[in-house]
């Protein structure tokens, strides 16, 4: 089977590629903006219609889109993960290669949830910021496609190659500073949320089964339980040995220097306004993943432990 990868040099991306690789019946073709792509193309400038050629000159039997922006403003958003899907949908529908698509979606699709409450794909999206409205707006056009797609929830992805800016990415960092300072004492804001943390090579796994599967619809891809973030400090600050206090912040911090949640501003900026919670999703959200049991086979397999180890190992070779 061909497939064609679409984001192969992002975080989760980088994972599939690999998964993908190590299976022999799969002839992997990368397409992305990065020089090291098989073909550079650009989903949130290039036509329909490029594409197209490229799809009836291929002829992939699935296509997996792990393209997309996390950060910026409402307009890059969009044009990164909405217009960049619409690009994607629209060239498949006019190729005769008849590919499957694989989206990754997210957590932020559905929004804030009832505390205690399982999230399943049948709630109604209510997504509280750009960012998940961007991409609930590419889950809809992938689902009004007509295509044989499937559209994967991720909700928070974690594990080695976490990136910087999000939260467990900031927590390894304030430690691996305060480590590297001699600081007893940390102080940390937004340690309250809890969300449900999934080792992105289980989401791998999970993108590798959709491939291979006839599933169709929404999926969600997580590990089924919340974790407070004060919880996985915790743990990140035993498995770094750091014995020094964690003291969590009452509020948001003005210029957000200790709250892992929030975007990390320019240093010669002033902060913009602290909210909560940066990823709209409230103080609350926990997977529903029996779907992706019973229709993928797939289960998550690596324990949050061992996804913040590996993030530490990561921040640790930086002191």
């Amino acid at each position: 089977m061909r497939i064609l990868l679409i984001g192969a040099n992002g975080f989760i991306g980088r994972f599939v590629a690999d998964r993908l690789l190590a299976d022999p019946a799969v002839q992997l073709t990368a397409l992305g903006r990065g020089d090291d792509a098989d073909v550079r193309f650009d989903l949130a400038t290039g036509s329909p219609g490029a594409l197209t050629r490229f799809l009836d000159a291929v002829h992939p039997g699935v296509v997996v889109n792990c393209a997309g922006a996390t950060r910026g403003g409402a307009r890059e958003l969009t044009r990164h993960n909405t217009v960049a899907v619409a690009t994607v949908c629209e060239a498949l529908r006019r190729s005769g290669c008849g590919a499957r698509l694989v989206q990754i979606g997210c957590g932020s699709e559905y929004g804030p949830s009832q505390h205690g409450s399982s999230t399943a794909e049948d709630a109604v999206p209510r997504p509280g910021g750009p960012y998940g409205v961007s991409k609930l707006a590419a889950t809809e056009l992938v689902l009004g496609s007509g295509l044989d797609a499937v559209v994967l929830r991720v909700f928070s992805p974690a594990g080695p190659g976490t990136p910087a800016g999000s939260p467990l990415g900031r927590l390894a960092e304030a430690m691996r500073r305060a480590m590297q300072s001699g600081d007893g004492e940390l102080k940390l804001g937004g340690l309250g949320a809890q969300r449900d943390f999934i080792d992105v090579r289980d989401v791998a796994r999970a993108v590798h089964a959709a491939s291979l599967s006839a599933a169709q619809g929404v999926i969600n891809i997580g590990s089924g339980r919340a974790v407070r973030l004060r919880d996985a400090a915790a743990v990140l600050a035993r498995v770094a040995g750091y014995g020094g206090a964690l003291h969590e912040l009452d509020v948001p911090p003005g210029p957000l220097r200790g709250a892992i949640g929030h975007p990390r501003p320019d240093s010669d900026h002033t902060a913009p306004t602290a909210y909560p919670y940066p990823d709209g999703c409230g103080s609350w959200q926990q997977a529903d993943v029996r779907t992706a049991r019973d229709r993928l086979g797939w289960r998550p397999r690596i324990a949050l432990e061992e996804s913040l180890a590996d993030i530490w190992m990561e921040a640790a070779c930086r002191i």
